[in-house]
């Protein structure tokens, strides 16, 4: 059976090709991600695009973006057609971007911690993690030495 672009799904049929939970639909809907139109009846149809964006939400969890970056992103693209390759290109590269900063960012973070599974020593005096007493409670919630490091400090 052949579709044709302007062909309306069911959400049980955008929740089975996209892979996800009829719920999902629903809440990507309420987010505002997807749209769909209602039948005389009130039934919800979806326009086949909305795989393509269900596909690009999929893609940006497995990347840890947030709903809310995918909504912006979303909001520069046209709501009644597919997002084509430049659309693509464009998402991916502010994408990359921010998680080229991650990488970067776990790098940091890894080096710490061999660091200290090296050194062994908890020095008191220059160890990120030791906190004796508590002591940088006094400096606010959470982690306290373990922030990173601006440009140029070392440990």
């Amino acid at each position: 059976m052949a579709y044709a672009p302007t062909d309306l799904l069911t959400v049980g049929e955008v929740a089975r090709r996209a892979g996800i939970a009829t719920s999902a639909v629903r809440f990507y809907e309420d987010q505002g991600l997807i749209s769909s139109v209602r039948t005389a009846g009130n039934q919800r149809r979806y326009p086949r695009y909305v795989l393509r964006r269900i596909g690009i939400i999929s893609a940006a969890r497995r990347f840890g973006i947030p709903l809310a970056e995918v909504s912006q992103v979303f909001d520069s693209l046209p709501e009644n057609r597919m997002p084509g390759k430049a659309d693509w290109r464009r998402i991916s590269k502010r994408w990359h971007e921010r998680l080229e900063v991650r990488r970067r960012e776990l790098e940091r973070l890894e080096e710490e911690l061999v660091g200290c599974i090296g050194c062994g020593c908890l020095s008191l005096n220059t160890c990120r993690v030791l906190n004796p007493d508590d002591q940088l409670s006094a400096e606010g919630p959470g982690a306290r030495r373990l922030q990173y490091p601006s440009e140029g400090d070392s440990h």
